[in-house]
């Protein structure tokens, strides 16, 4: 069991204070949703998988729970990756389909947080004693290249994390992912599907609040960080459907007139009554746009699964 950290306290601090900067200086304003994920934001994200209006996580199980070990069959997987692992919970499901079918010999979880990625590390080396485990630190936007090089890989990229990216970004990310596949490894890649925006809002605006507190919790972020006097409490959450992009923003509205301190970056930021940052998309997706997308990087859909609902799909791509 070993950890690779390729951040550090100043890259992230670095990364933050650009992002805030650039993000809140740009009009319309906008902040990427990596920022949510302290050690609060995550507690409430894992709250918000748990919510009955929140169907990703359950249904994406699901798939997995009914197709693991025919993507072990399909692969033969030797190594592992996953990328955005977080607590890696789904991720045990390809594990024992993988140990099950007998090639598994390593897992590599990555995620941009440390102590996630350590806690899952120590969790999941006891819970698999036979198994390599080497975490990586990084981000996914950037570092795939310390991935560690191997042969009969299957990269596991889960969530409907993919729809946080803009297709540009997609874009970037899926030909970065191919450039360090060996031809003829695998990705299983899980997407959130387009569906009729009275399922889809409130998984993103649940009546019980947890999806706004998790918003707002950007704001206590950058004001602990950066030495910010942001009031959470003075910004509505807004989850509204795009059906021109077909994704899901999530927004904070400003109640009131206000001017923000960023005392860190010498930034005032002045916010009219109504005036709203962007703090998230979450993209949805046709069968048709996926294969499209993921064949223009490199990679060619072998199999496709999805729930009686077509709600969420999980695709296995090979790398040509």
């Amino acid at each position: 069991m070993t950890l690779d950290q390729h951040l550090n306290d100043d890259y992230l601090a670095r990364e933050l204070r650009a992002d805030v900067r650039t993000g809140l200086t740009a009009d319309p304003r906008w902040l990427p949703p990596k920022w949510f994920y302290d050690a609060r934001g995550s507690e409430l994200f894992e709250e918000i998988t748990r919510l009955t209006e929140y169907y990703p996580t359950r249904t994406e199980r699901t798939l997995l729970e009914q197709h693991a070990a025919a993507v072990a069959r399909t692969t033969e997987a030797k190594t592992l990756v996953e990328i955005g692992s977080g607590s890696s919970e789904k991720t045990r499901l390809l594990l024992d389909a993988l140990v099950a079918h007998g090639t598994l010999g390593a897992f590599v979880p990555l995620d941009v947080s440390a102590s996630a990625l350590s806690s899952a590390v120590t969790s999941l080396a006891e819970a698999y004693p036979g198994l390599s485990i080497r975490g990586v630190v990084a981000d996914m936007t950037r570092h795939l290249r310390h991935l560690p090089d191997g042969d009969s890989r299957l990269v596991a990229f889960l969530g409907g994390t993919i729809g946080n990216l803009v297709p540009a970004e997609r874009a970037a990310f899926l030909s970065s992912l191919r450039s360090v596949l060996h031809e003829g490894e695998w990705l299983l890649l899980g997407a959130d599907l387009v569906k009729d925006p009275a399922v889809l809002v409130p998984a993103y605006d649940d009546p019980a609040g947890v999806t706004a507190a998790f918003n707002r919790n950007v704001l206590h972020v950058i004001n602990r960080e950066l030495d910010a006097d942001f009031d959470p409490a003075a910004f509505d959450h807004v989850a509204a459907w795009d059906p021109d992009h077909e994704w899901i923003e999530m927004r904070l509205r400003s109640r009131r007139d206000q001017l923000v301190r960023i005392a860190a970056l010498d930034l005032d930021v002045p916010f009219t009554a109504g005036s709203e940052l962007r703090t998230e998309i979450s993209a949805k997706f046709h069968r048709s746009g996926l294969t499209a997308e993921l064949e223009a990087a490199g990679f060619t859909p072998r199999h496709w699964w999805t729930d009686s609902r077509n709600w969420f799909g999980l695709t296995l791509a090979q790398a040509v």
